[in-house]
């Protein structure tokens, strides 16, 4: 049964609804962290980074997500449960004016680390999709032509697969299919 439930992720209300509608169900095996935030664009060189924009991003993309896997920890650990996060090769790489997404998905990336750490029984993956044709990658490049990237429904069958194979946690990449 599939149940969509649209909110703020940065509203521990909401996140607390989601794992509430996922507990009325029997049990959650799986939490996915997919919300994203890029910040102000033009992309602003880090010097000129407001840090109202920088919080924005963090709350977004590192507070948020881990927030909502502490929420679900006792349900995922009842079923040795995964939690895939998607991260972004700019959080490895310095791309210039990429700096508030990338050290926050940099801090995503450590998150997973440590939480896979600290809970063996789980499968964590802080998941790469590699660029693609979405509003938020148009948004980093206006006035460019992104149509040669994937569409995300190209990758999500990578992602599935990740699932439905479960290899140790850990950083991967996605690929387009």
């Amino acid at each position: 049964m599939t149940t969509a439930i649209s909110g703020d992720i940065t509203d521990a209300g909401h996140r607390a609804a989601l794992v509430a509608a996922a507990e009325s169900t029997g049990s959650l095996d799986l939490v996915v962290n997919n919300a994203s935030e890029l910040g102000p664009n033009p992309l602003p060189r880090l010097a000129d980074l407001a840090l109202v924009d920088l919080r924005r991003i963090h709350e977004v993309n590192v507070v948020a997500p881990l927030g909502l896997i502490q929420a679900s920890l006792p349900l995922l650990t009842e079923v040795s449960g995964t939690v895939v996060n998607i991260t972004s090769d700019a959080a490895i790489e310095p791309y210039e004016g990429w700096g508030g997404y990338g050290s926050s998905k940099a801090g995503l990336d450590q998150l997973s680390r440590v939480l896979a750490a600290e809970h063996p029984e789980l499968r964590i993956w802080w998941i790469d999709p590699g660029d693609m044709r979405t509003d938020m990658h148009q948004a980093a490049f206006p006035g460019e032509d992104i149509s040669d990237r994937p569409l995300s429904t190209a990758i999500a069958p990578s992602i599935l697969a990740i699932v439905a194979e479960r290899p140790p946690s850990g950083r991967l990449r996605a690929e387009a299919r």
